[in-house]
């Protein structure tokens, strides 16, 4: 937490007021498919042991830095954590979540049909094509888990 953080929490302590939301943090996440039917498949990330939320299962993606588009976050990212040029399609929802410690974070979430070069695993601790029926059966973040329902239904996709 920066200094000046520090002293408005601080202020607001004294004042009786409660400190102030941490701020919304905006991310992208890709929905990377491959197959047709009941072979369909879904490109998913598990977080390293040692990072915030370690080991559990996410879409590769990140945050949006500032002058960003949300497509040119997403195509920076999946740059940088899989080594790929994606081409972004259609955004397929936006989901927003607070977790208890009082973040909070929206998440847009974009359909990838394409892309060029070969997964290179620059971040996790491992990725894997999984079949979309069986996505609850992997331990995600809890941002996503409505959106896994919904992918696992057939509601999305």
């Amino acid at each position: 937490m920066d200094q000046i953080s520090k002293l408005a929490e601080e202020q607001a302590r004294r004042s009786g007021r409660p400190p102030s939301p941490k701020p919304l943090r905006r991310v992208v996440a890709a929905l990377i498919l491959r197959g047709e039917g009941p072979d369909r498949e879904i490109f998913i990330c598990q977080r390293r042991a040692g990072q915030p939320m370690g080991l559990k299962w996410e879409f590769p993606g990140g945050k949006i830095e500032p002058g960003e588009t949300s497509e040119q976050a997403l195509i920076r990212e999946l740059n940088e954590e899989l080594g790929i040029t994606a081409t972004i399609s259609d955004r397929i929802t936006t989901v927003h979540h607070s977790y208890r410690n009082g973040s909070a974070i929206e998440i847009e979430f974009f359909l990838v049909r394409d892309f060029e070069g070969e997964f290179v695993n620059h971040v996790f601790q491992q990725m894997r094509w999984a079949p979309i029926a069986s996505l609850p059966n992997y331990d995600f973040l809890a941002a996503d888990l409505t959106l896994i329902r919904d992918i696992a239904s057939g509601k999305l996709l």
